[in-house]
């Protein structure tokens, strides 16, 4: 799951299609978010592939499917790099492999904010959330935008505590074309934190590796247009599994 979030997101539409479709799944959470360890200071992106790699080994899954998305997704790529034997295939959503100028000014400007101490009132904070995370075409339902106003003020918005910190903007296109396993990248045309064109990026520089673009959702396409995205999912999982 990406920065913040709790693996129980996955429940609400990926999970039952998933499991509809044939498939075991394992949803967990990052650390950071309760009730895996919280503990304190500033993560990194190694911190995390390593718990991921850790749960898999312990489970005895691997190698198999990672799907991610956006944290999740660069986690999943590292995974993907640094041991193969682990992944059998990954599905990168809302995905990049860097920063361009626009969203290194906005990473700059939400570390000011952390490091400000400044309480944002929970209402202004769930507005933001929206116009981030959404597309215009939720947004500009009136019904639609209504039920995710009322979701972000009464659950927050996401505070990744010590994920906050992990960079995500390094540029990695290089490392990428190293990676051995089967990759797709779903990209939402209205995202404004994994804008698509830097999702291309990732697709164009992993070898083996195609692309599919989702439109009218943002960087929560996957909960904005859960059927389309599941059925990518499920569509490139069935191309590289003995269920296919």
């Amino acid at each position: 799951m990406g920065s913040g979030a709790s693996a129980r997101v996955w429940e609400m539409y990926q999970t039952p299609a998933l499991n509809a479709a044939g498939y075991r799944t394992f949803a967990f959470d990052n650390r950071g978010v309760a009730p895996s360890a919280t503990p304190p200071g500033k993560y990194s992106l190694d911190d995390m592939v390593a718990d991921a790699a850790g749960l898999i080994r312990a489970l005895e899954l691997g190698p198999c499917h990672l799907v991610g998305v956006s944290l999740g997704a660069l986690i999943a790529q590292e995974l993907a790099l640094s041991q193969p034997e682990l992944v059998r295939t990954a599905v990168l959503a809302a995905t990049k492999s860097r920063s361009d100028r626009a969203r290194r000014a906005q990473d700059a400007a939400g570390r000011a904010l952390r490091e400000s101490g400044l309480e944002l009132p929970r209402e202004y904070r769930a507005v933001k959330t929206v116009f981030d995370m959404l597309s215009p075409a939720t947004v500009d339902d009136e019904s639609a935008v209504a039920a995710w106003l009322d979701l972000f003020e009464y659950s927050g918005d996401g505070e990744a505590g010590g994920q906050a910190w992990i960079d995500t903007g390094r540029d990695r296109r290089a490392e990428l074309a190293r990676v051995t396993v089967p990759c797709r990248v779903i990209t939402f045309t209205d995202d404004r934190i994994s804008p698509p064109h830097l999702g291309a990026e990732v697709a164009e520089a992993i070898p083996d590796c195609d692309l599919v673009e989702l439109s009218d959702c943002g960087h929560l396409g996957y909960l904005e247009r859960p059927e389309p995205f599941n059925q990518a999912v499920i569509e490139f999982l069935d191309k590289h599994s003995s269920l296919g």
